[in-house]
């Protein structure tokens, strides 16, 4: 019997399984979150838990959504209920969902307790690495009955990413800044995932010591921290948006040989399946710097 259709079946088993008797997951808060049986009625507090609820399997089950959840196309059509940063209670409450998936960071955790005290069940997430991306869809799919579809998708992403790693993550590094926006000046440090995409890619996030996830940095900084490409994608909908300031940043002689490289902020700054294809664009961008650099030696 084929290994796909092998793990298919034992994901069908597991999910028929625990229907029958009841589930539970920690979340990553390190609270274990229990449901009697799947999850029919899922509302998702954040436009990447949105994504990750789908990616997993369990769109059908979506009956809220906040603004600026836009992929897959279908979840355009779900009810909104409010944003990440301001969650519309009432609505919530009144598409009485049997779970709640929040973002540990991007969520307030007054709205999780509050709607614990309620008695709805809330489960947080919080994928700060690579690693928690098919970790959480295996969850997400035990939550919402959809084991199966949960684990083709962890291990499509898993496969993905081994062969990046595979590929780049021995290459020379290349020192990198990365601009998650721009007025003010903002980048990660080296617990967020985007530093782990420019490690898997062979590069090294020079603010990567930085006390904060998302600290503000000044262009000072960025002078004495010599990093070799900037990239981001910022508000900017194309390359050359996202460089014109940073070409105008050339005045600055620290600056003067730094690329400027654009990353769409939908495959990388949302904490999803599709930072596969941002990991892909940010390997690509360092390649052309490692490359370069061949040229200018000869």
């Amino acid at each position: 019997m084929p290994q796909t259709l092998i793990t298919l079946l034992l994901g069908l088993a597991a999910s028929t399984a625990l229907h029958a008797a009841g589930i539970g997951a920690v979340d990553d808060r390190g609270v274990r979150v229990e449901l009697p049986a799947p999850a029919q009625r899922i509302v998702a507090l954040a436009p990447s838990i949105t994504e990750l609820v789908f990616a997993a399997g369990g769109g059908a089950q979506l009956v809220g959504v906040p603004r600026f959840s836009d992929f897959p196309a279908a979840a355009k059509t779900i009810t909104q209920i409010g944003d990440a940063s301001r969650i519309d209670l009432e609505r919530v409450l009144s598409l009485k969902p049997d779970l709640v998936i929040g973002w540990k960071t991007g969520n307030h955790a007054a709205d999780f307790e509050r709607l614990e005290q309620l008695g709805f069940a809330v489960f947080v997430a919080e994928p700060g690495t690579l690693e928690a991306i098919p970790r959480l869809l295996r969850t997400l799919g035990v939550l919402a009955g959809s084991a199966a579809g949960a684990e083709q998708a962890a291990s499509d992403f898993e496969r993905g990413i081994a062969a990046l790693n595979a590929r780049y993550a021995a290459r020379s590094r290349v020192k990198v800044f990365y601009e998650i926006w721009h007025q003010p000046l903002m980048t990660v440090n080296g617990k967020h995932m985007i530093s782990d995409v420019i490690g898997l890619c062979g590069g090294s996030n020079v603010f990567a010591a930085a006390p904060t996830l998302t600290p503000v940095i000044a262009i000072e900084s960025v002078l004495a921290a010599q990093p070799e490409v900037v990239l981001g994608g910022s508000s900017a909908t194309t390359p050359g948006e996202f460089a014109a300031p940073w070409v105008r940043n050339q005045a600055y002689a620290g600056l003067r040989q730094v690329r400027a490289m654009y990353v769409d902020p939908d495959y990388i700054q949302r904490q999803t399946p599709r930072i596969l294809q941002g990991a892909q664009a940010v390997c690509e961008h360092l390649e052309t710097v490692r490359t370069a650099r061949t040229v200018g030696t000869k």
